[in-house]
């Protein structure tokens, strides 16, 4: 034993070497400046510090990374490793990390990350058209300790979690008490959809219009329809914003490059960070579930991303004065995937009930790790609510999950 961490090999595995970064210049760019267009909606003038409540709670921070459906096979197995070369090389040796967590409930995403947020099993609406039943990590924080709105945020890439991040159907709790959500990825819809309502198809068409959409749906006033819930929206853009943004467009117009749904939530959860700081993100990683269109290689190419930038959101994390050595960051899956050679196709899909659905990872870095282990004994989705709400000094509430006894308060 190393430094406190079990040998990899104890636990079927063995680290992997460090990866080439693979994203190209002007991606960046777009992604960075597309970041600093949510910051700039929502606050311009101002820090998020210099207006919220402070004092309220432990002063401990949270950042959760969730990954869609991805087996163990693919990941924390001698053959996948070469997948998650930042998880299993850079992050693995400093984690708290759980070689079994049972996702015992249904499988689909919104009554995952249900789960991992109330502390409870619960059935409902798989595509999150019915909130849950019971009170958020959000509203638990919210209410128990008065914390303003711009503490709570969530940036996914699955926008099925609308109902579910804005609060529970509890009659005490509700909506007064959700959290901040953004859904990059309606930026662009809106700009397309925009576009074809008013019948400019050719503008979809030519790539060198296309700038001309984006920009148009970034002057708009209707935020709801971009995608996100704000607080003290504002009809303007911050011109410095609004500047890098119209840069990066047309840089990212004329390179025609690609980009996808997480490095665009990745980007704009980075900025949320420097730009309001907040004490509970949530970020919902979902290019893995290309999987559902039969792509092997696509799926592969959504966890490598994925593996990429949970490892820069950690990087973050250590970066960020208002982060460093105060936070607890966690990276789980939400579930994993069926098994090959089963009736439903395999990876295709997550609702066969058996380990390679049900039996997780995860891992925990920052602030409550005492010692980096790997911990043999299953622990449950349900148990996260009320580990993290605990960290934060939330009034205790009753739910089917427990506190993980190895995490440091």
């Amino acid at each position: 034993m190393e430094n406190g961490l079990c040998p990899a090999a104890e636990v079927g595995f063995e680290l992997a070497a460090d990866p080439e970064s693979m994203v190209d210049g002007s991606r960046r760019t777009f992604l960075r400046a597309a970041g600093l267009l949510v910051a700039g909606l929502m606050l311009p003038q101002a820090r998020a510090d210099e207006s919220r409540q402070t004092g309220a709670g432990s002063g401990h921070k949270v950042v959760v990374a969730v990954i869609g459906g991805v087996r163990r096979d693919e990941t924390f197995s001698p053959d996948g490793l070469v997948n998650i070369p930042h998880l299993s090389a850079d992050l693995l040796p400093k984690s708290l990390f759980y070689q079994h967590a049972r996702n015992e409930g249904v499988t689909a995403h919104f009554n995952a990350i249900s789960s991992i947020l109330t502390g409870n099993w619960q059935r409902v609406d798989d595509w999150g058209k019915l909130a849950p039943t019971t009170p958020t990590l959000f509203e638990q924080f919210r209410k128990g300790l008065g914390v303003d709105r711009s503490d709570t945020w969530v940036v996914a890439s699955n926008k099925a979690l609308t109902s579910l991040i804005g609060a529970s159907s509890d009659s005490s709790y509700g909506p007064a008490y959700g959290a901040n959500v953004v859904f990059p990825k309606q930026l662009m819809l809106q700009a397309v959809v925009g576009a074809l309502r008013e019948g400019r198809t050719a503008n979809m068409a030519d790539r060198s219009k296309v700038e001309a959409e984006l920009e148009s749906a970034m002057e708009g006033s209707n935020y709801e329809g971009l995608g996100w819930n704000v607080f003290d929206a504002s009809d303007r853009l911050d011109p410095r914003v609004r500047g890098s943004i119209e840069t990066a467009i047309a840089n990212f117009v004329r390179s025609g490059g690609p980009t996808s749904g997480d490095e665009l939530t990745f980007h704009m959860s980075r900025e949320v960070m420097r730009k309001f700081s907040p004490r509970v993100l949530v970020v919902v990683f979902s290019d893995v579930e290309a999987a559902h269109f039969g792509s092997y290689a696509l799926h592969l190419s959504g966890l490598k991303t994925a593996d990429r930038l949970a490892y820069q959101l950690w990087q973050e994390v250590e970066a960020n004065p208002d982060y460093r050595g105060k936070t607890t960051m966690v990276i789980l899956p939400e579930f994993g995937r069926d098994p090959d050679g089963s009736s439903t196709n395999g990876f295709f899909n997550h609702r066969a009930n058996t380990d390679s659905t049900r039996d997780t990872w995860m891992m925990t870095l920052g602030a409550s790790v005492d010692k980096p282990q790997v911990i043999e004994r299953p622990i449950r989705h349900i148990d996260i609510c009320p580990t993290l709400a605990g960290l934060l000094g939330c009034p205790p509430m009753d739910s089917q999950g427990r506190r993980i006894a190895e995490f440091r308060s």
